[in-house]
């Protein structure tokens, strides 16, 4: 296997796991992917920007805090590579949650991660997520994001 298997194969199924948890309110396994080493960084589709662990825990805890109710989560993964120790993804996530107690909805986000090995494991250490443009046309099947 290459290196880029060897990275997908170990980050991906623990990173949609996390991030199903985190939709449903629990925030603890998607901090448990995430580098404690600066440096890290968040730019987020809710509108946040953060830096250093200090603040992306308390955002991701704000996070679980306001989601619920994940009926469906899927990441369709556009493209990845990996060279020493980092490595990075792009591809679509898609939703379907509660937010903040709201009426279920769906959400497809754009997001990109990098992630650098760390003692011989992949951590996150950054997160692009942005809704994907209403112009922009929808893969079948799934819904437009709120607007």
């Amino acid at each position: 296997m290459g290196e880029l298997e060897d990275f997908l194969t170990d980050m991906l199924d623990r990173q949609i796991a996390a991030e199903t948890a985190i939709h449903n309110g629990d925030v603890e396994p998607r901090m448990a992917l995430w580098s404690r080493n600066e440096p890290v960084t968040l730019l987020g589709a809710m509108g946040m920007s953060e830096a250093g662990w200090d603040k992306l825990s308390r955002t991701f805890r704000w996070l679980a805090s306001r989601f619920s109710d994940c009926t469906s989560y899927s990441f369709e993964l556009l493209a990845a590579g990996a060279s020493g120790d980092l490595a990075y993804t792009v591809g679509f996530e898609r939703v379907d949650l509660s937010v903040d107690g709201g009426p279920p909805h769906s959400t497809k986000l754009r997001v990109t991660h990098v992630y650098r090995r760390e003692n011989g494991e992949w951590k996150i250490v950054h997160r692009h997520g942005d809704y994907v443009p209403l112009d922009e046309p929808a893969a079948e099947g799934a819904s437009e994001p709120d607007a």
